[in-house]
């Protein structure tokens, strides 16, 4: 075996060795954002733009990685069927790096049944660049009644 190609084994196996912390580093995507948690709804600024309600209850949320940043995915419940336009509207990121999101949909044009709990829920997505996760400790999707959150 040449010199050439012993330095390249001895380097690459070194390199490999080395790769065992990237598993817990934050720079492995898999490790940015845990399971969602309840958490405590967070005060909304009272000057909103958006004239859509919250969703009743944010019954669920993840934060998922993949190439160029993550998304996230929350399901909401609402009062009757029929609610659409529903959307994670971003407010800016808090001094402590909490990213909030607030689940927001309109209500049905006519009246509509309230029937089962699973059809009346809505999935709603969004997607966040790298760029933006950088300085984003905690993310946080708020409804009417709850909010879930997701941590590093």
């Amino acid at each position: 075996m040449s010199v050439s190609r012993r330095l390249f084994v001895v380097s690459m196996t070194a390199a490999l060795a080395g790769c065992g912390g990237f598993r817990q580093s934050r720079l492995n995507p898999f490790n940015w954002f845990g399971r969602s948690e309840p958490r405590e709804t967070i005060v909304l600024p009272a000057d909103r733009k958006d004239p859509r309600p919250l969703v009743d209850a944010v019954l669920s949320m993840s934060v998922e990685p993949i190439p160029g940043g993550a998304i996230v995915r929350a399901r909401g419940q609402t009062p009757t069927q029929g609610w659409w336009q529903a959307e994670l509207v971003p407010l800016d990121i808090d001094e402590n790096g909490v990213l909030v999101y607030e689940f927001r949909l309109l209500p049905p044009v006519a009246r509509t049944d309230v029937n089962t709990p699973q059809s009346r829920q809505v999935d709603v997505a969004i997607y966040i660049s790298d760029i933006r996760l950088e300085r984003v400790n905690e993310i946080v999707v708020q409804g009417a009644t709850n909010a879930r959150s997701a941590r590093r």
